[in-house]
């Protein structure tokens, strides 16, 4: 399949937030993959490497687009997207389109995608490069193919950060909308005792089942399956974590707590700082209690308690039942 290369180069007085806020638009009409440009960022540093970038000229986020028949509608609602996001906030954005073979788009993106630290612990390392790990790291070996979540972008690091500080080891994690896998594989790392994830792709699926073979996660310990947000999962689980889209987190919040333990954790990300107190507001009238929320880059993440004893549901049972 051939892919359209949307590169869109903006101005802003707050380039930082400005860039985030373009992602965000790719995100919500479904652009597969973001690499963001900032002429200010040193290229990373791998002497002698074939593919090693050049510093950009201008702030710039670029996405890739499957060729198939969804491709002018997702064009102009990308369109309309940035413009509204113009009118808010005063960005300056041209677009610009570039047909690649798949390929030339897998290598387009590689070429971005570097080992990063994340949290205490945890380094995301892509499968094609090289890493020497230091004492107590925990490393996961991803290549994310045509699925979101690199660890590169604030979301996936708030949320990789939040499982870190909250999860138990031994605990139970369900993320749903899980793209690549990422944070599923960052709590088998961090010893979760049983990982579970959802996409509504069937590739991403696969993407994330083999980056969870490659870093040897247990069969037995790991459940993944396709359908649409949280619907395909029964049980219970001790954290489940969304890093989608504000309006898709708003409605899981009703459905999150029949998959939580009593006191479990729901963790979410992907929300822009400006829809920080529409969702905060939202979890505690549905009965969570706020616990951490974090922000970074203009985005926010949030961790929020499901309460002990619940009357409006039945008993979960021992944590080793759960079921999906």
């Amino acid at each position: 399949m051939n892919y359209l290369e949307t590169k869109v180069t903006f101005d802003h007085p707050d380039p930082g937030t400005a860039a985030d806020l373009v992602a965000g638009v790719f995100f919500e009409f479904e652009l597969q993959g973001v690499v963001i440009e900032d002429p200010g960022l040193e290229p990373p540093a791998d002497d002698g490497a074939e593919d090693a970038v050049a510093r950009p000229t201008h702030h710039a986020v670029l996405g890739y687009l499957p060729m198939d028949e969804r491709l002018e509608r997702r064009c102009k609602s990308i369109e309309q997207g940035l413009s509204e996001t113009a009118d808010r906030t005063g960005l300056v954005w041209r677009i610009r389109y570039r047909e690649l073979d798949e390929q030339n788009w897998a290598e387009s993106w590689k070429a971005f995608f570097w080992p990063q630290r994340i949290g205490r612990r945890i380094v995301v390392k892509p499968s094609w490069r090289e890493f020497a790990p230091e004492r107590g790291d925990l490393v996961l070996d991803l290549d994310p193919g045509m699925a979101f979540g690199t660890g590169t972008h604030p979301t996936t690091a708030l949320c990789i950060e939040l499982i870190e500080d909250h999860l138990a080891p031994g605990d139970s994690l369900l993320d749903v909308g899980t793209g690549s896998g990422i944070l599923m594989l960052a709590a088998a790392k961090l010893g979760a005792g049983r990982v579970a994830g959802g996409d509504r792709d069937e590739l991403a699926v696969r993407i994330a089942a083999e980056n969870l073979r490659r870093n040897e996660v247990r069969a037995e310990s790991v459940c993944l399956a396709q359908g649409l947000l949280a619907q395909p999962f029964r049980g219970r689980f001790d954290l489940v974590v969304a890093n989608i889209l504000t309006q898709v987190i708003l409605e899981l919040i009703e459905d999150v707590p029949r998959l939580l333990e009593p006191e479990g954790i729901f963790l979410c990300s992907g929300i822009i700082e400006e829809n920080r107190s529409l969702v905060l507001s939202r979890l505690m009238q549905s009965g969570f209690e706020i616990v951490d929320t974090r922000g970074r880059e203009g985005w926010v993440a949030i961790a929020a308690r499901w309460p002990a004893g619940d009357p409006d549901r039945p008993p979960a049972g021992p944590r080793a039942r759960n079921r999906i």
